[in-house]
């Protein structure tokens, strides 16, 4: 029922789609059933995998980096006044600084290498984990914390059974917008200064003027997203919440 009640909206949106595709009768616009065919000629010929493949690599390395460094500076600045002090209008800064200008300046600066993509994308999704996480620090209970220390519990066992449980919210909040955020993000990367991926591929549709070709692409991404979201984030987040 669940999974029925999940899918009814994308059959319906489909539906329309298609419909809409036909009687309007555009190669700008076309039906559903031309891109999941398009869709599945991509797939045949292997070039779909392979960079839907890069793309995701991409991700997850700049998605790891981004939630490592961002948490610890997070965790920082929520307990540490004077390091929010020191670093609040650097992290505000990076928040505000448009995606394509770092990745842009850090072409320039670094060359268009791998590494260098990662790193562009990573930037842009740091700051924003880590003011979410450092709301999280702020509104730890410290008499708990109080209390661990009152029985003498070590510090990775304050941090598993009483810092952690606290802070998952907040975490898999900066989780699940931080990895909408560096999907958009890897594509313009990919856009700019990579041989391969999805967003090179869009770039290559586009000056082809072929949009099933974008329209495919585009569905794979989002089918992509989706199933990350259902299989992975949301059965994660519920087990991390059992405590509540």
């Amino acid at each position: 029922m669940g999974w029925a009640a999940r899918l009814l909206p994308v059959l319906v949106l489909f539906a329309v789609w298609e419909l809409a595709a036909r009687l309007i009768g555009s190669r700008l616009f076309p039906p559903a059933s031309t891109v999941i065919a398009a869709l599945g000629q991509e797939a045949a010929s292997g070039h779909l995998l392979h960079n839907l493949g890069v793309t995701l690599a991409r991700v997850a390395a700049a998605f790891a980096v981004a939630m490592v460094l961002g948490t610890g500076l997070g965790v920082a600045m929520g307990r540490w006044r004077r390091v929010d002090r020191a670093l609040d209008s650097l992290v505000t800064g990076l928040l505000n600084l448009p995606a394509l200008v770092g990745i842009v300046l850090i072409y320039v600066w670094f060359g268009l290498s791998e590494a260098t993509a990662i790193a562009a994308v990573a930037l842009n999704k740091l700051p924003s984990t880590a003011v979410t996480v450092r709301e999280g620090a702020r509104a730890l209970d410290q008499g708990l914390i109080d209390m661990a220390h009152s029985f003498r519990m070590g510090r990775g066992a304050i941090l598993r059974h009483v810092v952690l449980p606290q802070l998952y919210p907040y975490l898999f909040g900066a989780a699940r917008s931080g990895l909408a955020l560096i999907w958009k993000i890897v594509l313009v990367a990919e856009l700019l200064g990579r041989s391969d991926g999805v967003g090179f591929q869009i770039q290559v549709y586009f000056q082809l003027f072929d949009v099933t070709g974008i329209l495919a692409y585009t569905l794979a991404f989002i089918v992509v997203v989706q199933v990350i979201e259902w299989l992975a984030l949301q059965p994660l987040e519920r087990r991390a919440n059992l405590w509540r």
